[in-house]
């Protein structure tokens, strides 16, 4: 696909909207608020009442997160201290330190698709080979790490919750300060919300909504990469147009769904520009025959992604464990004959 066609195309759509992405502020961190509030209420009444409303609060955090994406990526407001301070709040309520996840995200970009370059903002992902030649502890290692109970509900609360109180080796000190300052925000926000619902209380609801949140996220950004007709190459053959339009899915969700999640479904729309802010990843989209080109996921098809574990290279895709293990038979019935 020509570079200078589609360049033209995503061009119109990177202007970001004051109005829109004000009211999406409103009708993201308005309702998340409220929630909270309500869930504080419901504490007098029943847990049976509050954990629903805080698994509620955890959909909202989605989209809290996708603003949070989009100011990091500068395509949220115009202006760039709007798109800091908003980024810095909702950093805040998603427990991610807004510099420091900017610089990472923006490696993710930089190298998705790209082979030799795995290992910073993705998941682990081996080809085949290094699957095979890998020791028995590390072939445990990835099978655990692969495992869905794993990848989609322990590990995002370690993220989320763990991991990102602590900075890279390999940033500068911006991006360290943004952690610091961050965890201080946070420990804040906790002590303020532990005296106003209980310490025990807050504990329960904020993992709830933080688990909520952290698997659908966690879900999201692993089908948007991990499907089996996805793009992988080799450095020197990788190429960004195709990274983007087939390294990236297009995950086609439900109504509901889709605003939950920001529009981040279009994801091969947002790789190819991440200028564009999530309020125009759809129009873009249909403003072109060449994306709609794209191959959708649907949420039942999507389900397939979750047995696909290592890249093929001579294949070009993802499969799964099986796969490896009919080969070996194969190799053994050939060696038999």
């Amino acid at each position: 696909m020509d570079i200078a066609v589609w360049k033209e195309i995503v061009a119109r759509y990177q202007k970001p909207s004051t109005w829109r992405a004000i009211w999406q502020i409103v009708d993201t961190l308005g309702p998340y608020a409220l929630l909270w509030y309500l869930m504080f209420r419901s504490l007098a009444v029943s847990w049976w009442l509050t954990l629903p409303l805080a698994m509620l609060a955890g959909a909202f955090l989605i989209r809290v997160f996708i603003i949070f994406h989009d100011c990091g990526h500068g395509s949220f407001f115009k202006s760039r201290p709007a798109n800091d301070v908003v980024g810095f709040i909702t950093g805040l309520l998603t427990f991610t330190p807004y510099y420091h996840w900017r610089w990472e995200h923006a490696i993710h970009h930089a190298s998705a698709g790209d082979l030799d370059k795995r290992g910073t903002g993705d998941v682990w992902t081996m080809t085949v080979q290094e699957y095979l030649e890998s020791s028995r502890w590390k072939r445990f290692a990835y099978r655990l790490a692969r495992n869905p109970i794993v990848l989609f509900v322990i590990a995002p609360l370690f993220l989320f919750v763990i991991r990102q109180r602590f900075a890279s080796a390999q940033t500068n000190p911006r991006e360290r300060r943004s952690v610091h300052w961050m965890n201080l925000a946070i420990l804040g926000m906790a002590a303020a919300l532990s005296w106003t619902f209980g310490f025990k209380a807050y504990l329960l609801i904020q993992l709830t909504v933080m688990g909520v949140a952290g698997a659908a996220g966690v879900w999201m950004f692993y089908v948007q990469h991990q499907f089996e007709d996805v793009y992988w190459e080799r450095g020197d053959k990788w190429d960004y147009t195709a990274a983007a339009l087939q390294g990236s899915s297009f995950y086609k969700l439900p109504g509901i769904l889709q605003w939950f999640s920001g529009n981040i479904g279009f994801h091969h729309i947002h790789h190819l520009s991440s200028r564009i802010p999530n309020y125009n990843l759809e129009r873009c989209h249909y403003s072109h025959p060449m994306f709609q080109a794209v191959k959708p996921i649907t949420l039942f098809s999507s389900l397939r992604s979750s047995t696909l574990r290592l890249w093929d290279e001579q294949l070009k895709k993802l499969v799964g464990y099986r796969h490896i293990r009919n080969q070996r038979n194969e190799q053994n019935r050939s060696r038999q004959s």
